[in-house]
């Protein structure tokens, strides 16, 4: 149902995103909605970005059409091939997103590729199957991937450092449901949460990419940035607390097995994965290109750059404590 309101959601922007081995253009939403209905993870300050107003379904509902409806007005559907979704929380939770407004973005992005953001428990066989009828008219193989933020394989790490709130068998379990209901899958992996140190962070990055990319499609490393009014800035403002280096992004991605998109949002600044100010660009912006163009030899010429930091964050990773303050900033 198109509405006749317009109300801007809470991001949307146009960029390029790999598929396989092509470049796709791509949309992405950020909708808001009734927020998530977990809402307890140490990093986010998504489930912030909500309607707070205890609200019906149905004016939920019509938020939330109206939304689209602003999306279809600043965005021609010949200029994307690529949908990538989000919310405060899940996508596919029907206490967050009314039943409704799933075949409304289905209708609306018919014969477009999907990317649909949400949590394990909300990958239905029955939802997901419903959605793809409406969505698929041949264009791709696989229309719709569930993307879940699975953030760790570790489950001792996604609850003590995440509080995710789910296991890794969750997550399997999901992507078995998934890809039975002829979806894909994509797995969202988190480098350093809190609690962490550089050395452990790095270790079970790599750890997880191994793990995941059994169950998993494609997977995107997101470096961990600071949000406001989270529990993981409340520690960093204390020192307890820092960014991963870009080092590290770099190692992970040259070791990786499987291509690993990243985008480090906030790169080289306080708040967002760093290193020293000084070789921040170029590195960011190299993994950013490596991202779309998968050539290796980019990521080993990136950790060829010469930087007096270097040598820092290589000592870190030895020197850092389990437990302990970060040595540095």
């Amino acid at each position: 149902m198109i509405s006749e309101l317009r109300e801007k959601p809470l991001a949307s922007w146009r960029g390029q995103e790999r598929y396989g081995n092509e470049l796709l253009d791509c949309l992405t939403i950020i909708f808001k909605s009734a927020g998530c209905t977990w809402s307890k993870c140490r990093m986010c300050s998504y489930r912030h970005a909500r309607y707070f107003a205890q609200q019906s379904p149905e004016t939920i509902l019509g938020h939330l059409r109206a939304q689209l409806a602003w999306v279809t007005d600043q965005h021609k559907s010949e200029e994307y091939s690529m949908v990538k979704i989000f919310t405060s929380g899940s996508f596919f939770d029907p206490r967050e997103i009314p039943c409704g407004f799933l075949s409304d973005v289905a209708t609306t992005f018919k014969g477009k590729l999907v990317i649909a953001e949400t949590r394990p428990e909300f990958v239905d066989a029955e939802v997901i199957s419903s959605f793809m009828e409406i969505l698929d008219d041949g264009s791709y193989k696989t229309p719709l991937y569930c993307a879940m933020g699975l953030e760790t394989s570790s489950d001792y790490i996604r609850e003590k450092c995440i509080n995710k709130g789910f296991t890794f068998a969750d997550f399997t379990k999901a992507a078995k449901t998934a890809h039975s209901a002829g979806a894909g899958v994509k797995a969202y992996l988190l480098l350093k949460p809190l609690f962490l140190s550089e050395g452990e962070a790095v270790a079970d990055m790599k750890t997880s990419i191994l793990d995941t990319a059994v169950h998993a499609d494609m997977i995107s490393m997101n470096p961990c940035t600071v949000q406001r009014n989270t529990e993981l800035e409340y520690y960093w403002k204390r020192g307890a607390y820092r960014p991963p280096y870009l080092w590290s992004v770099l190692s992970i991605l040259a070791d990786s097995p499987v291509h690993i998109t990243c985008d480090p949002l906030g790169g080289g600044q306080k708040r967002g994965p760093h290193n020293c100010k000084k070789c921040d660009y170029e590195i960011v912006k190299g993994i950013r290109d490596y991202s779309l163009n998968a050539d290796r030899d980019l990521i080993s010429a990136l950790l060829q750059t010469r930087c007096d930091c270097k040598q820092e964050w290589e000592y870190l990773l030895s020197a850092e404590k389990s437990y302990c303050m970060p040595l540095t900033r």
